[in-house]
């Protein structure tokens, strides 16, 4: 079978014959004499598309065939014509691309191995074995793209054994047989089966989103040529609206964000202080009642567990609190000084289809049910 994706990745219309079709578990498995589908390997996902009148579901390496799965079978020895979706092939060549040239300079700068490689839908992970600072990820960011611009072409060759003992490339295995060799001149070299672009600059530009501490090294999260323009777009599509909603110049949202946020802890520690007292006030109206049972609107599980605790300890008893409705649920905190709670509670939730735990002195939950469903619970 010859394929035609590694003569050409540009090449989106092929002209090929079938050579068999058979029912598979996914679809109609077809194998042809040629084909410009890449078939999932390397890292990078399969190509999808049409051959005829039938869409390539995905496409498959089997015993050293192009499998593509399709979602009608093609009579065996038919001519047909194939197409790429050329937009799903250029977005993974340039995913691919942009990796290689990030884990190469990575390499070349700080001796770092990519030791995990996912091209997803949305964003492209790399694994390298070496803590990187966040200083270096934005000077490994900035010198990547430096790279586009200065649109370097693409090489690929296949080495004779000879040749490739005398050739330093990146590999994650061993490899026996004919090795093809994808390098970015100054960049990266490396043995690869994907689909690349021609030159550096169809890479466009690429984006480093996050790098955390993974293993013995860090996961770098990117996006590059037109998923980085799309990463882009919505940002800007958020931050105009962060601005317009706090009246602030599209580069001075931070600010505005951390001065809301100043504001509202400051807000949100005035109702804390005015709830306490509001607590307070209860706990000394139900000092030494015995047990209460109380519900009061609209508290969060935090105040409510303040609720319960202030009243709790002048109470005398068991304390109840509930915060909710009957159509959204209520909110449970239950507190009794020394107190053995454990069956209380899973009898609770059990009648009221709740849910909830804690220590045996003192529960929090949730359950579904009516304020008078309660009510019995405590009083029957």
């Amino acid at each position: 079978m010859e394929r035609l994706y590694e003569q050409d990745p540009f090449l989106t219309r092929f002209d090929a014959v079938v050579e068999s079709c058979v029912q598979g578990k996914k679809g109609f498995d077809i194998i042809l004499n040629q084909t410009a589908f890449y078939p999932e390997g390397g890292g990078q996902p399969y190509d999808t598309g049409t051959l005829g009148s039938v869409r390539v579901l995905e496409v498959h390496n089997r015993d050293g065939r192009v499998v593509h799965t399709c979602d009608s079978p093609l009579e065996a020895g038919a001519p047909v014509s194939g197409e790429i979706d050329w937009a799903r092939r250029f977005d993974l060549m340039q995913q691919h691309s942009g990796e290689h040239i990030v884990s190469g300079m990575a390499h070349a700068k700080w001796g770092c191995d990519n030791v995990g490689f996912h091209l997803g839908s949305d964003v492209v992970t790399i694994d390298l074995n070496v803590l990187l600072t966040p200083g270096q990820l934005q000077e490994l960011e900035k010198d990547v793209n430096r790279y586009l611009w200065e649109d370097h072409p693409i090489h690929i060759a296949y080495p004779s054994q000879e040749e490739l003992e005398t050739i330093d490339y990146r590999s994650k295995k061993e490899l026996t047989g004919q090795v093809r060799i994808v390098t970015f001149p100054g960049a990266d070299c490396c043995a690869c089966c994907g689909t690349h672009v021609r030159s550096s600059g169809q890479v466009g530009l690429v984006k480093l989103l996050s790098m955390e501490k993974f293993r013995e090294g860090v996961r770098i999260q990117l996006v590059c040529g037109g998923r980085a323009l799309g990463y882009f777009a919505a940002l800007q599509a958020q931050n105009a609206q962060v601005s317009h909603l706090l009246s602030a110049k599209a580069l001075e949202t931070g600010g505005a964000v951390e001065r809301l946020v100043e504001e509202n802890n400051a807000l949100k520690a005035r109702c804390a202080a005015m709830e306490d007292a509001r607590f307070a006030l209860l706990a000394e109206e139900y000092r030494e009642k015995g047990d209460v049972l109380l519900f009061e609107d609209g508290l969060s599980p935090d105040s409510l567990r303040r609720l319960c605790d202030a009243v709790l300890h002048t109470c005398g008893g068991r304390c109840a609190c509930f915060s909710g409705s009957e159509e959204d649920g209520y909110k449970y905190a239950i507190g009794q000084l020394g107190g053995q709670l454990r069956e209380l509670t899973k009898e609770l939730n059990q009648t009221l289809n709740g849910r909830g735990g804690g220590k045996p002195d003192f529960v929090q939950g949730s359950l579904r049910a009516s304020q008078e469903q309660i009510r019995a619970f405590f009083n029957g």
